[in-house]
């Protein structure tokens, strides 16, 4: 298993008399997580996958509760967005079970916060588990073996499944998409029209690094811009793809509401367009350079609890920074190169307006960036 950044977190918070909860998308490892910090310890484990455990944890009273926990003082309750009215049963146990560390992980952010967030207020110690970050994948296997996959990585992501299958990563990535995309969100985002979403996404992915227009999308897919914003705010909840809105102060030419939209995996991104050629055949290398560093460093962001927040930037006279960074009211910004020799504009205005840096990231000195 690989070693998680959360690991030593979430272990540091068992017994502080909170529930434990772990979210993030199907399969990065939410589960393997949680079971081998629980490897050595007596707990009690409920599938929310199974019928029977679904029942017995929908709408219990403490009675029944009791006996269901026993005597265990550990319990792990799995893709807990499964069962009914979750929210109050973990609400229960976590009041009436003092003695009870309680575990919960769930696949489908929008479902489980929806149960949890109220009832769990002042009750919780949440975590969001992302796909492996190169921290994580350059600390298990070394700099050099961690160098030289730098560009399958990109091409395949970053899922714990598609790193642990060699030679079997479109498959597994298909399976991803398949079993994930698909069928869970369509499941918990109350998705009517799966063809929709599927062309949503094939055209979100082909728009990566390009600023998004929800009325050019509405009228591609021939659906309400609404319809079209509701979609991409499931595919943001389920961990699927995220925003990066524009930044704007002090310049009056500054875009000041666009925004562009990444996938947390550029596997995924490539399974959904169907793309899984080697760098010298494609034409995307720079907007995947692009989304692959600007995923990696959010997870660095997320895993390191930095208040820090995230832009790109550009004028109406196109003057473009790929990304920009606030933290503490410092301003930073980032361009994203692949090839070293690339030459790259220095934006003087931006500089001087904020006071800023830029810094030019290749994949000579990327792990400045995200390790």
């Amino acid at each position: 298993m690989i070693k998680r950044i959360l690991e030593d977190k979430i272990t540091s918070k068992i017994g502080l008399g909170k529930a434990i909860i772990l979210i993030g998308p199907r399969q990065v490892g939410k589960t393997t997580l949680i079971n081998f910090i629980l490897e050595d310890k007596k707990h009690l484990f409920l599938d929310g996958d199974d019928p029977t455990v679904r029942d017995l944890l929908t709408n219990p009273n403490t009675e029944q509760l009791n006996n269901i926990i026993g005597k265990n003082t550990i319990v792990f309750i799995d893709e807990a967005q499964r069962i009914e009215n979750i929210g109050i049963t973990l609400k229960i146990i976590t009041d009436q079970f003092k003695q009870v560390q309680l575990f919960v992980s769930g696949s489908s952010a929008f479902e489980l916060n929806n149960q949890i967030n109220e009832p769990l207020t002042g009750r919780k110690w949440e975590f969001d588990l992302y796909p492996i970050s190169w921290k994580e994948y350059e600390e298990n296997i070394g700099y050099l073996k961690a160098e030289q996959n730098l560009e399958l990585r990109i091409r395949f992501g970053m899922y714990p499944d598609v790193i642990n299958n060699i030679g079997s990563e479109i498959e597994v990535l298909k399976q991803l998409v398949n079993s994930y995309l698909y069928k869970d969100i369509l499941a918990f985002g109350g998705i009517r029209k799966p063809e929709i979403l599927e062309k949503l996404l094939r055209a979100l992915a082909f728009q990566i690094g390009s600023e998004v227009s929800y009325n050019e999308l509405s009228k591609l897919l021939s659906i309400d811009k609404n319809t079209v914003s509701n979609y991409i705010d499931i595919l943001v909840k389920g961990s699927v793809i995220f925003k990066l809105p524009s930044f704007s102060r002090n310049l009056r030419n500054e875009i000041k509401i666009n925004q562009k939209i990444y996938f947390i995996d550029t596997g995924i991104r490539n399974m959904i367009i169907g793309n899984f050629n080697p760098f010298e055949s494609r034409t995307d290398v720079g907007i995947l350079w692009e989304n692959f560093l600007i995923s990696e460093r959010i997870k660095k962001i997320k895993y390191g609890d930095s208040l820090t927040n995230y832009y790109f930037w550009r004028t109406k006279q196109q003057q473009e920074i790929d990304y920009i960074e606030d933290s503490s009211g410092k301003i930073s910004g980032f361009e994203f190169k692949w090839n070293p020799k690339a030459k790259t504009k220095y934006h003087k205005i931006f500089m001087e307006t904020y006071d800023a840096n830029i810094k030019v990231i290749n994949n000579k000195n990327f792990r400045d960036l995200i390790m």
